[in-house]
């Protein structure tokens, strides 16, 4: 990385809160969609999780397309149950970690997240303590609050001009290629988080 870093962007799933998308794949299945990995790359494809992420439909909409798109019924208790199956926990090691950088860095958190994992998150958690855990950050940026999501540039930019931050001077941590990418062609440095690495160990090795 070049220049100093003042400003580090963080995201939420695998990189602070653990996450496995093959167990509501799984979920999906075990009610009786069989192909629902198949139909989970054309939900992606038909930009179902891209409204859902970005605010442009509701949870109850998003209960209504999934049911469309698997050609069955299943409650809205089961498409959420299935659809949180893939949140995990807070990793204890990324908490500590954040609070030992806080003095020398300004922290942010951007997610690509929808209604239901956050309702799902501060009901796991307590609702105190989920506003403990945003309270380490200068502001945290949900995607279906904001309405943008990575790796689109316009969502770093909206960060940076809302913040005045120097992009130079700004990182953008993430667990996935695509969004580090997106954040180094909008013109942060970024670093991509491979599986089984620590914000931690980053941190060590600065």
């Amino acid at each position: 990385m070049q220049g100093q870093i003042k400003n580090i962007i963080f995201d939420l799933g695998g990189v602070i809160y653990a996450i496995d998308y093959h167990k509501t794949i799984t979920a999906f299945k075990n009610l009786g969609i069989k192909n629902f990995d198949k139909l989970f790359a054309k939900a992606a494809q038909q930009n179902i999780f891209d409204d859902l992420e970005t605010g442009n439909i509701s949870k109850s909409e998003f209960f209504v397309e999934i049911n469309l798109l698997i050609q069955d019924y299943l409650t809205d208790n089961q498409i959420t149950e299935a659809w949180n199956a893939m949140l995990l926990q807070f990793m204890p090691e990324a908490l500590s970690c954040l609070d030992e950088i806080s003095s020398d860095y300004r922290l942010f958190l951007l997610s690509n997240t929808n209604e239901i994992h956050i309702e799902f998150i501060t009901n796991q958690v307590g609702e105190e303590n989920f506003k403990s855990f945003c309270a380490r950050f200068e502001k945290v940026y949900l995607s279906h609050e904001i309405g943008k999501r990575k790796p689109h540039a316009k969502v770093f930019d909206y960060i940076i001009n809302e913040k005045k931050l120097k992009k130079d001077e700004t990182l953008f941590i993430d667990d996935s290629i695509q969004h580090v990418q997106g954040a180094i062609k909008a013109g942060l440095q970024g670093y991509h988080l491979e599986k089984g690495e620590s914000i931690s160990n980053f941190f060590r090795e600065e």
